[in-house]
């Protein structure tokens, strides 16, 4: 083991690939904390999180301010103690979106530092339980696409081997949703999967009448109907409907994953690596939802997530988003619509530091050294 000599942090601000609007926002630019932690042998590991838009500065204020610091003089090896106490040194904001995000850019960054170490990939040191997964695309489902462009794109997913296509709902009518839903259906035919998200949009009356039209469709699942933080309107929801209820992406800590499992609120565990706080936490929700007979399909950040399903046996999908691929000297491998993880040591991104270095937004620059 080596103690944490240097901790560094930076941040990006990536344009979205394609416009990207669903029933309560648009995707307007992707904030990217980095943090880079570097051990007394000269070894170091990158980790990095997220935000839709906003909120990027005040994660980067929390981490300089309130976490770096404290990691000087740590073993890096002590990953689950140095997340535990630093949680703990935050605990007035915790559970939230800016807490979780700040731990995970560290986390991320530790198990980085680990895994390379040990010579190992991420899906390896946590499990080895594959060697690749299905993906389904929502890259050509959100909801200002016209009806034709979606069938369109669907049609050619499925020719590139996906598995499934993500549309997004919440248009003002039922009617509306149907017609687009129905469309790509007849289109692609019984054996192609398709998911629907509503981004938290409807209230429980409106998420029955939703989600009866969506059995006839055969939908895969019905993704954060309602907010998140009615666990008692996702039971009563997935109680009423043979459509598996979908949730994970708004929550930020294994608690709340436990209390939708433990209410039979959630058949699909959405799980964010970045939103719940890092790979520590991750991996204790997909072990939990293992111990709960319930599938894990995370959201976002494929290029890291592609490791993480890979390690676990209970993950069936991984969602195409591709974000990184500006900041990376080799994309995510892809072959027939399915993922395969990195074998190289470390978390599986091949970052391209010459590239993030020539971007990076020079306010946010900070480090701190033993």
């Amino acid at each position: 083991m080596a103690h944490i000599t240097k901790v560094e942090i930076f941040m990006v601000d990536l344009a979205p690939k394609v416009r990207r609007t669903d029933a309560i926002q648009s995707f307007d630019s992707q904030q990217t904390p980095f943090v880079r932690i570097t051990d007394a042998d000269g070894q170091s590991g990158l980790g990095y999180s997220y935000t839709i838009g906003q909120g990027g500065s005040a994660i980067m204020a929390l981490l300089r301010d309130d976490l770096i610091g404290k990691l000087l003089g740590r073993e890096a090896e002590e990953i689950g103690g140095i997340w535990f106490d630093l949680k703990r040194s935050i605990n007035a904001l915790a559970v939230g979106a800016v807490s979780s995000l700040a731990l995970a850019a560290i986390d991320i960054a530790l198990w980085d530092l680990r895994c390379k170490r040990a010579g190992l990939p991420l899906w390896r040191m946590l499990g080895g339980a594959r060697q690749s997964v299905p993906m389904y695309t929502t890259e050509g489902g959100w909801l200002h696409i016209d009806t034709d462009t979606l069938v369109a794109d669907a049609l050619a997913a499925q020719a590139r081997g996906f598995s499934g296509s993500k549309v997004k709902i919440g248009k003002p009518h039922l009617a509306e949703d149907r017609v687009r839903l129905q469309a790509v259906r007849e289109a692609v035919g019984p054996d192609y999967e398709i998911m629907v998200d509503a981004n938290q949009c409807f209230t429980l009356s409106e998420a029955k009448r939703r989600a009866a039209m969506l059995e006839h469709l055969d939908i895969a699942w019905f993704e954060e109907p309602m907010p998140a933080d009615d666990v008692t309107a996702h039971a009563e929801l997935a109680a009423g409907t043979s459509v598996p209820v979908a949730v994970g992406e708004s929550m930020y800590s294994p608690s709340q994953f436990k209390d939708y499992l433990a209410s039979g609120a959630a058949s699909i565990v959405q799980v964010d690596v970045a939103r719940v706080g890092g790979i520590t936490p991750w991996i204790k929700v997909a072990h939990m939802a293992e111990a709960f007979n319930v599938s894990v399909c995370p959201h976002f950040l494929m290029e890291l997530h592609a490791s993480l399903v890979c390690a676990i046996p209970n993950a069936p999908w991984l969602e195409y988003i591709p974000q990184l691929d500006s900041l990376t000297r080799a994309g995510m491998r892809m072959e027939k619509g399915r993922a395969y993880p990195s074998d190289a040591p470390g978390v599986g991104i091949d970052w391209d530091m010459d590239v993030i270095n020539a971007v990076r937004i020079e306010d946010f620059n900070a480090e701190v050294s033993a």
